[in-house]
């Protein structure tokens, strides 16, 4: 008897320290592994390195007809997905085989077998955990190496904020910054301060950057290149921080279109015409969670305390202009637009387990990171004493795991954009532009001598100026007196960008154990995500950033005073953040939208955040499948990647207004009728017949009439001027192959529903469309419809249900790999997983 409940007891404490396994695991990475020129392509049995991209695009025609067997993992690359389970080092489907060893700095003799299965992905095993951290540096030289050589100088640049310059731009442009030993050692030393400042994880975290350089400087020795070092780490890491970790810094142009309205319309109308514009915190906006993160910096313009009002048309510029005489741009969202890089289309849908059919919680999602070739990421296993985890990872993670997966939890980011940039006016003093007041003293700005760029035979001097706030972007006149002022940008993870790295040390190394473990590790990161968890039981996610706490009354939309009485009063509190752990609602959605309530959107989202958003397409989707499998939750995520969020969100209302007045032609009539069909059958712009073609002519249709739809919803009001300078500020639709993040659909959504008499939350202060004329909005809505009706029927006949768009198509860049249909689905990874109790 005793025997037998020892035994018992010892099955039990068995089967609960065994790892839970996962029931369905999956992913699909577009790009794939092989960059060109590695040296395991050609081994037998490899795929070629278009095989996960002709995955991707086979799952898009699909459109939400996605079933159970769809999410069968395909070993030969002729299914949809492929497996994203952890192998032992004996299985089967490793082909290759590879063992390396070296010396790590702080561990001592190391040593890691590398395989590889027929998708190219490594798995790396060790006996040690710093001889898997070796192997990874080792694989990551070897499959990035091209990336590398572009990133790893490049992205001093980001850690310096160089004025106008986008690191991403120079690595996928050929650009080649040769930064100066001065501002080497100066990043070089900001970053290893702020690791060393966090206690034995940061200790650890260096430790393991040197054995990761080890091995990959292994690898380099090989091949003949030069050593990598701390530094290039650094830098590769700030690439990522500055294109998807950081949001706002556009107060410049905020404060000229400010001033453009105020000069249109009037003072008092300009400003709150610029905040029914801006939309800065629309009660009507989609969130992920309803849990409200009151982070402050909801202060109208016309209230706000420290406004530096700058005057119309009088900025100039001081940025690093290329070498190639193209010019440049102030924000990397805008280089990464001119790369193909979409910096704000991730998305995630989380089904806890009481939702699901299986009573498991559901688990799609991934970033976003534009179509590039070579990739951004690169996937693979690392398996030793202390980590097992599968994922994505890029160059500068010293073998940690980026995004996701561990034997019993997953996790992933989308791009949050959170206000961490600010820019300061600084009052000149001493009759010189290299002078400015700061807490009563007159001082000189910090000239920064930062080397060379370098494009083929051009190069460029990287020298700019900066005051205590940081480098200075440029010069204005103040709107009221025609003061000279200098305009610096102060960000908040500015020499700590690599700190983020802690974050994903506690995912590798499975320290975290529940939901709440998770968003403790998420907040060690200074850069702005929203970060996903789910595991066999929980769901949940954390809003991350270095969130600057503003003196009460300041606004973060445009410049502030800058001689000391407007600093920021330390970081917003964590509890603060936006955040949930297995909510009531029991489903976490996300696609860049507003994370939480009462959470301003940053600056640089001018008019985004509005109440019609993509994250409502998902929701809407889900909606369909009262409890969801696995497969519902893929097929909402592929249908909402091809759907046009005008034609399901917007269309009702605008039809609605439409109805107000009699049709002019019984052609308008027709395309009305054209349009019902096209959101009745989903509103997809896809081309499912595979004719290079979109499906149905409700596409052609609404594009065609838009830009006539759009001058009547707003430009009667603003005039042709004010609806040029809005343009610049939010395009009047993101059209694929963008991302539809944004449109003037947000703006006639509410301006029609209150022309309507309907219910609306955040009403504006003026009436937009038609001047709030009801009747003449609804005939010249009417007309801008059949205008575009005369438009195509010149151009393709006379039967509009033959009308037709060329489909929108994918390419990859700045090689080419394949070109796919366009979908607006995750490309850095696509995880699909159901873990097992």
């Amino acid at each position: 008897m005793l025997l037998r409940l020892l035994l018992a007891i010892t099955a039990a404490l068995l089967l609960a320290a065994s790892p839970a396994s996962a029931e369905t695991a999956l992913n699909v990475i577009p790009h794939g592994q092989q960059g060109p020129g590695v040296p395991w392509a050609s081994a037998p049995g490899m795929l070629p390195a278009d095989a996960q991209a002709r995955m991707y695009d086979r799952l898009t025609p699909l459109f939400r007809n996605v079933t159970p067997a769809h999410l069968q993992p395909s070993a030969d690359g002729s299914g949809y997905f492929k497996s994203s389970a952890l192998l032992p080092e004996n299985d089967p489907s490793l082909i290759t085989s590879q063992t390396i060893s070296g010396t790590s700095p702080s561990a001592g003799p190391v040593t890691a077998t590398i395989k590889r299965d027929a998708y190219g992905v490594p798995y790396i095993f060790s006996n040690t955990d710093a001889g898997a951290i070796f192997g990874a540096g080792y694989v990551v030289a070897t499959d990035q190496a091209l990336l590398i050589e572009f990133a790893r100088t490049n992205g001093v640049a980001a850690l310096l904020d160089v004025p106008g310059i986008s690191a991403i731009q120079l690595v996928l442009g050929a650009y080649q910054y040769r930064p100066s030993k001065k501002v080497v050692d100066e990043v070089t030393a900001q970053q290893t301060r702020a690791i060393l400042a966090q206690g034995a994880e940061g200790r650890q975290l260096l430790n393991d950057i040197d054995t990761y350089l080890a091995g990959a400087n292994l690898r380099r020795a090989e091949i003949g290149a030069p050593p990598l070092t701390r530094t290039d780490i650094y830098a590769a890491n700030a690439i990522k921080a500055q294109f998807l970790g950081e949001g706002g810094g556009n107060e410049i142009e905020n404060a000229l279109f400010l001033a453009e309205l105020r000069h249109r319309l009037g003072a008092k109308r300009g400003d709150r015409a610029f905040e029914d514009l801006r939309a800065r915190n629309d009660p009507e906006a989609s969130v992920s969670t309803t849990r409200r993160a009151k982070a402050g910096g909801n202060v109208p313009v016309y209230k706000a305390r420290g406004v530096v009002r700058l005057r119309r048309g009088s900025f100039r510029d001081e940025y690093v202009k290329l070498p190639d005489a193209q010019g440049s741009s102030s924000a990397a969202a805008r280089a990464a637009k001119a790369a193909n890089l979409p910096s704000e289309s991730s998305n995630v849908i989380m089904v806890a387990g009481k939702l699901s059919a299986t009573g498991r919680p559901l688990f799609v999602g991934g970033p976003q990171i534009g179509y590039t070739y070579p990739g951004l990421t690169l996937e693979m296993q690392i398996k030793s004493p202390s980590i097992n985890v599968r994922g994505a990872t890029s160059a500068p993670y010293p073998g940690y795991m980026l995004i996701g997966r561990s034997t019993n939890y997953a996790w992933t980011l989308t791009s949050a954009g959170a206000d961490i940039v600010d820019v300061y006016a600084e009052r000149l003093c001493d009759g010189s532009r290299r002078k400015y007041l700061y807490k009563g003293r007159c001082r000189r700005m910090e000239r920064v001598d930062g080397g060379t760029l370098v494009k083929g035979d051009k190069s460029t001097r990287v020298t700019f100026w900066r005051t205590v706030h940081g480098p200075v972007l440029g010069y204005a006149r103040e709107e009221r007196t025609g003061r000279l002022v200098a305009l610096a940008k102060k960000r908040s993870s500015r020499g700590r960008e690599t700190t983020d790295l802690l974050f994903n040390q506690q995912m590798t190394f499975g320290r975290v154990r529940s939901a709440r473990d998770f968003v403790r590790a998420a907040q060690r990161s200074p850069q702005t995500f929203n970060s996903f968890y789910a595991s066999a039981t929980e769901i949940g996610f954390f809003t991350s950033g270095a969130l600057p706490r503003r003196p009460s009354g300041v606004s973060g939309d445009l410049p502030v005073d800058g001689r000391g009485s407007y600093e920021w009063r330390g970081l917003l509190p964590k509890s603060a953040h936006p955040q949930t752990v297995n909510p009531s609602a029991g489903m976490i959605v996300n696609w860049n939208n507003k994370p939480a309530r009462d959470f301003p959107a940053g600056d640089d989202r001018f008019g985004s955040e509005g109440g019609i958003q993509r994250n409502d397409l998902l929701r809407e989707e889900m909606a369909r499948y009262p409890k969801p499998t696995l497969a519902n939750l893929v097929a909402a995520s592929n249908a909402g990647a091809t759907q046009d969020v005008r034609i399901i969100r917007f269309w009702p209302t605008l039809k609605r207004m439409l109805a107000k007045t009699k049709a002019p032609s019984a052609r308008a009539r027709q395309l009305v009728e054209i349009l019902d069909d096209w959101r009745s059958k989903g509103g997809s712009r896809v081309d499912a017949n595979g004719d290079g073609r979109i499906d149905h002519p409700g596409a052609v249709i609404l594009d065609t009439a838009w830009r006539d739809i759009t001058d009547v919803g707003l430009c009667d009001r603003l005039g042709r001027t004010l609806c040029r300078e809005l343009e610049k500020r939010i395009s009047r639709f993101d059209l694929p192959p963008g991302g539809q993040y944004g449109g003037w659909h947000q703006y006639m959504w509410k301006d029609l529903r209150t022309l309507l008499g309907e219910r609306v939350q955040g009403r504006y202060s003026m009436r937009y469309c038609a001047r709030g004329s009801v009747s003449r909005c609804s005939q010249r809505l009417w007309r801008a419809l059949d205008a575009a009706g005369r438009t195509l029927a010149a151009r393709q006949g006379n039967d509009p249900t033959r009308w037709s768009k060329e489909a929108a198509k994918i390419t990859f860049g700045p090689l080419p790999l394949t070109t796919m249909q366009y979908t607006n689905r995750p490309s850095g990874i696509h995880q699909v997983m159901e873990f097992d109790r």
